[in-house]
């Protein structure tokens, strides 16, 4: 695997990360995937833990707490253009890898530091996985059937879409300023403020019984009869998401649905009873009945589409975003560019011979 393996839109680019879990490697990998050169400093004896997630990588076997470890990623930093790390704050410092020395042997690296309380604040310190960085911003709260708990999101909110797009999208953006300043800069990750502004939306529209974020309640919450999932006849599921009122309508004649549901989609103390009666309604036919009546119309319909059956669906194969590589299959490299297009490439144990043509101006 070499730079002529991909010609993305960030061909060219150097990143060093450092072995990790969660949100870290995403951020790699979505680099990687644009054509990033990425040198993973791994723990000697490490095996992948995620081929997919892992993709695409020099990898490099480096004792951290040896002098020839240490030298030998002084130099990768001193050539790269990113460096992305997800220790507790303090642990590169102790190393002897934090971001003033690094930033002091090379001024324009981007210090990208992948956290989830943050570099600083009470909590920064303490230990934490997605759930308890979801849980104090208000994400978590509003997540769930109304007078039960909260249901953990997997962890898609938090690592991923709290962590890792914002480090990726704060790498982008200091290596975008870099064009002007000629410098770099430490991007403080964290999953808190990540999610935090994700939340923006909910911040700022106006309360009600509509727009509420009180667990599953409110037109998005999981209360409304039109934006919510149902059961079929066979057990499968359903979504629906007709919110305007031409949507709705669609949805509700091409269902055969109850005159009475016609009247009243958005008041609230309607949303039970149509909820019941579209309920009963979806479990007299089987998903693919369904399917082939509602899906491609404006009713805003899916069938619910269980993980490893995603590739099969027709929309996705169309668009191609699985890949069959290395006898498994992957994510397609996303977003999309006409010009630079991203590809899927190995992983290689050659790191150490990609950080010696780095040093060589290569």
């Amino acid at each position: 695997m070499g730079e002529s393996g991909s010609n993305g839109p960030l061909t060219g680019l150097r990143v060093v990360e450092f072995q990790g879990i969660g949100p870290g490697p995403h951020v790699a990998m979505l680099l990687a995937d644009l054509g990033a050169e990425v040198v993973r400093i791994e723990r000697p004896g490490h095996q992948p833990m995620n081929t997919v997630v892992e993709r695409a990588r020099h990898r490099a076997a480096v004792d951290l707490k040896s002098e020839d470890g240490l030298a030998f990623v002084k130099k990768a930093l001193a050539n790269a253009d990113v460096l992305i790390e997800g220790f507790r704050p303090g642990v590169m410092e102790r190393l002897g890898l934090g971001p003033d020395v690094a930033l002091e042997a090379n001024p324009r690296l981007v210090y990208a530091r992948m956290t989830g309380w943050g570099q600083d604040g009470p909590l920064a310190h303490a230990a934490g996985h997605d759930l308890n960085y979801i849980a104090i911003t208000g994400a978590l709260d509003s997540i769930g059937a109304r007078g039960e708990l909260p249901i953990p999101p997997q962890n898609l909110v938090g690592d991923f879409g709290g962590g890792s797009m914002y480090c990726a999208f704060g790498i982008l953006a200091a290596l975008y300023e870099r064009q002007s300043s000629g410098k770099g800069q430490v991007v403080d990750a964290a999953i808190v403020d990540g999610v935090t502004s994700l939340m923006s939306f909910f911040y700022g529209q106006p309360h009600s019984a509509l727009r509420t974020t009180e667990r599953g309640a409110g037109l998005l919450g999981g209360a409304a009869h039109f934006y919510r999932c149902y059961t079929c006849a066979d057990g499968k599921e359903v979504s629906v998401g007709a919110i305007e009122p031409q949507f709705y309508a669609e949805l509700l004649q091409r269902a055969d649905a109850p005159e009475e549901l016609q009247q009243g989609q958005m008041d609230p103390s309607n949303w039970d009873d149509y909820t019941e009666r579209l309920a009963a309604l979806f479990k007299t036919r089987p998903q693919a009945e369904w399917v082939e009546l509602l899906e491609g119309t404006d009713a805003c319909f899916a069938p619910v589409v269980p993980l490893d059956e995603a590739k099969d669906h027709p929309h996705m194969k169309a668009r191609g975003a699985f890949v069959d590589h290395g006898g498994r299959s992957h994510t397609a490299p996303a977003p999309r560019f006409d010009r630079t297009p991203g590809v899927i490439r190995d992983s290689a144990q050659d790191g150490e011979e990609v950080v010696a043509r780095w040093s060589q101006g290569s």
